[in-house]
């Protein structure tokens, strides 16, 4: 994610609030909590739309991988408009790219990604992507040129 992304370049947007503990003593949402607000907008997605069950699915999603890139501050009360999309999709892995924008705002306040690989509950050995997690992510993916 070289290029800031636009509002347009993401296929969804779920709203998430900050929260009065988000703001750190220089009065703005501390950098850590950038990737609790990519964790929601990715497993709500997951969860609603994927179908995934967090408590007794036999497959889950474990982290592998994130980056985020803080481009200005945010700071509660402001709501956020967390857009969503996938860059990659693998047998078994994908790559999600967050955008995180000031509620109503066209520039983007923090972009970054996350990639999950998709392992067995038990064994924790990688295994395939559910097919009807797998058909809710090719929703969001975007084509390769525009990576």
């Amino acid at each position: 994610m070289s290029e800031t992304i636009g509002r347009d370049g993401y296929p969804h947007f779920l709203v998430i609030p900050t929260r009065w503990m988000d703001n750190d003593i220089y009065g703005h949402v501390n950098n850590v909590v950038y990737y609790s607000y990519f964790d929601t907008v990715i497993n709500r997605w997951l969860i609603g739309e994927g179908g995934l069950d967090i408590e007794r699915g036999d497959v889950i999603g474990v982290a592998a991988e994130s980056h985020c890139r803080y481009l200005r501050g945010v700071s509660f009360p402001t709501d956020i408009d967390a857009g969503l999309r996938v860059g990659k999709l693998g047998r078994s892995s994908v790559r999600y790219e967050i955008g995180l924008f000031p509620r109503g705002e066209a520039l983007v306040a923090a972009e970054g990604y996350f990639v999950h690989v998709f392992v067995d509950r038990v064994s924790r050995k990688p295994t395939p992507i559910p097919d009807r997690i797998r058909a809710a992510l090719e929703r969001l993916l975007v084509p390769s040129s525009a990576v």
